[in-house]
């Protein structure tokens, strides 16, 4: 479709109250899914940060990395092992997720908004102390994954403040040494909520919470925190939705402002969220108002 320079014009004009808006503030996206798989989906995730960078928002990115983890392992001649979506974390598949996640992964996504015109820095939760973590008691042992016990975003702010956009990959150390795997999504909220961000973006494979799973048209825009265990009870939030709603729901009860489920597959949803007033996917808050 062909835009007149008209119609560039009005777009930007249109996007204007919300970027001066946002500028200044912290706004923290968990970057994961098919985003991370299709190349024309991650070019447009980059381009997306970095003109998010280049508006005055402060970026903080948390990223993921399972296929890459998994593909890794299978080199190795490792089967991965899930228990309730977790992955299981022995000595050997620990050094694999460091070394994926901390390693190329993070690197490569560096590499790629530097590419984009962006200034940014590779951290893990290991630097600077910024998480740390104990092993998760579940039903079943996972191993070396773990629950944050403390968050230091000291070295993300330093990143900021000069400049960077700061690219995390989330594991976390031990207090005696060890490290841990860090569900993603989890990271980005406790960093959002230490953060005290504007917003949390969790990128996923879904348009959002929606009222029949099988149904996309019946997305539920925005849900009030003091809303989620009732629909909870409903079985309107179920399966994989669950962890990611509390989550969100956590990092706002934390002091982060507002917290969006959105669509990755759909190219520049980031800036929809953002710079429209109909956004995109589900949104979560506290009190009543607007994104």
């Amino acid at each position: 479709m062909q835009i007149s320079n008209a119609g560039r014009a009005q777009v930007l004009v249109q996007a204007l109250p919300y970027i001066q808006t946002h500028a200044g503030r912290t706004v923290v996206v968990k970057y994961g899914g098919s985003a991370m798989v299709d190349e024309s989906l991650k070019d447009a995730v980059m381009s997306d940060i970095v003109l998010m960078q280049l508006v005055g928002i402060r970026v903080v990115v948390v990223h993921g990395g399972g296929k890459e983890i998994s593909a890794m392992l299978r080199k190795i001649g490792k089967e991965s092992r899930f228990v309730d979506g977790m992955r299981c974390t022995d000595r050997e598949t620990i050094d694999v997720v460091q070394m994926v996640l901390a390693g190329k992964v993070n690197k490569d996504l560096v590499q790629l908004l530097e590419r984009h015109g962006g200034r940014s820095v590779g951290l893990c939760g290991l630097d600077g102390g910024m998480l740390t973590a104990e092993k998760l008691e579940a039903e079943e042992d996972l191993g070396y994954v773990g629950s944050i016990t403390k968050v230091d975003a000291s070295v993300i702010r330093q990143s900021a403040e000069n400049g960077y956009i700061p690219v995390i990959s989330t594991v976390a150390g031990g207090e005696n040494g060890e490290v841990y795997n860090i569900n993603a999504d989890t990271a980005a909220a406790r960093i959002a909520s230490e953060l005290k961000a504007e917003k949390l973006i969790l990128m996923t494979d879904v348009r959002g919470l929606l009222r029949d799973k099988n149904d996309e048209s019946t997305l539920i825009p925005a849900v009030n925190v003091s809303d989620v265990p009732n629909l909870r009870n409903q079985g309107i939030i179920d399966g994989g939705m669950i962890p990611k709603i509390e989550c969100c729901a956590d990092a706002v009860r934390r002091g982060v402002e507002r917290a969006h489920i959105i669509d990755g597959r759909i190219p520049h949803s980031i800036l929809i969220e953002l710079f429209t007033n109909e956004g995109i996917g589900t949104m979560l808050y506290q009190t009543e108002g607007t994104k």
